[in-house]
């Protein structure tokens, strides 16, 4: 494995937020697609990984099957590759790994999402529940929930997702709008009563034009289009407001009571551009900063005010790159 340099991160942090000084453990969480699990290894993710700290580590685009990203994690962990044939939430290294590979044609060998956990797993569920009622996305591996068992006996459901790119006009953006339908009615579930909860991942949508460098040339396409958007303007609006608004720079309204769940990146960044999280691999998109914010950790209300900090592990050059995605880093006091 080569060594990397130190990642440079991104801070997204309240200025009266220390998380050495909050009351609670701090619980640190990472997302990140890693546009192919055995590639990002080899590219450096065990390096920036084992100097992280990370708690609970959710992938998206692992792009393998269950035993080859077991036997990735034990060497990047520098262990020996685990039997084969484990069950979800069983640990290797030190995690407690589980993992949806795409089974059906569009998406097998380009998807898959997973979450590592430093503790142990109560629970796992695989794709979008009831909320999938005719079983659209059963076999597209891009939704999976872990319950998390916290130290204190309390529960965190973190959720791994990977959306669709989309593609204006086409099935896959039908494809799109749909699973985003269906995971906003899966999160009203999720976050009712006042539960811990983080839906994690790759949404490929810019939520507002400060998440995209380019916004103005991208009004037209997918991951930046008003109806996009606007089913990420429902998650964060409160659940009294049915609509009102919208991103408030040209989103799409979406009907329907908000389900007041927190951006945790913007929540702690406010109005600044980015931070990216996406660069495309070609030209100087990374060196100019050219990027798009379209990883998220969104947080239920009471996870939400737990955050003392969301970090983008921006690579200190692109040739130390080991995705196109950069891992987004929030770490809550619970």
């Amino acid at each position: 494995m080569p060594d990397a340099a130190p990642a440079q991160p991104t801070a997204a942090r309240p200025a009266d937020a220390d998380p050495s000084t909050t009351s609670g453990r701090p619980l640190v969480v990472a997302t990140a697609n890693v546009n192919g699990i055995r590639a990002a290894a080899r590219r450096g993710m065990g390096a920036w990984l084992d100097g992280r700290g990370v708690d609970v580590l959710c992938l998206q685009e692992v792009r393998a099957d269950d035993d080859t990203l077991r036997r990735v994690i034990a060497e990047m962990a520098g262990e020996d590759a685990p039997v084969k044939g484990a069950a979800q939430g069983d640990a290797v290294a030190g995690w407690h790994v589980a993992h949806v590979e795409p089974t059906d044609a569009g998406t097998k060998g380009r998807a898959g999402v997973a979450v590592a956990s430093r503790l142990p797993l109560a629970a796992v569920r695989e794709g979008l529940g009831d909320a999938d009622a005719g079983g659209r996305f059963a076999g597209a591996g891009r939704w999976l929930e872990a319950d998390v068992a916290l130290p204190d006996g309390r529960t965190l459901t973190a959720v791994s997702a990977y959306v669709h790119s989309g593609e204006v006009g086409t099935p896959q953006q039908e494809d799109k709008m749909a699973f985003l339908a269906a995971a906003t009615e899966r999160m009203a579930v999720l976050g009712a009563d006042g539960a811990l909860a983080v839906v994690t991942g790759d949404l490929n949508v810019g939520h507002r034009e400060l998440d995209i460098k380019n916004w103005k040339g991208n009004r037209k396409k997918a991951g930046f289009l008003p109806e996009e958007r606007a089913a990420l303007d429902r998650w964060f609006r409160a659940p009294d407001d049915h609509g009102a608004g919208g991103a408030g720079d040209g989103a799409a309204e979406a009907g329907g009571p908000g389900l007041g769940w927190t951006d945790v990146a913007r929540a702690l960044a406010g109005e600044v551009d980015g931070p990216y999280s996406w660069w495309s691999w070609r030209g100087q998109a990374f060196d100019n900063d050219t990027g798009w914010r379209i990883d998220y950790q969104v947080a239920t209300p009471a996870l939400g005010a737990a955050a003392r900090s969301c970090e983008v592990d921006r690579a200190p050059s692109y040739a130390e790159r080991w995705s196109d995605h950069a891992p987004v880093v929030a770490t809550y006091a619970l």
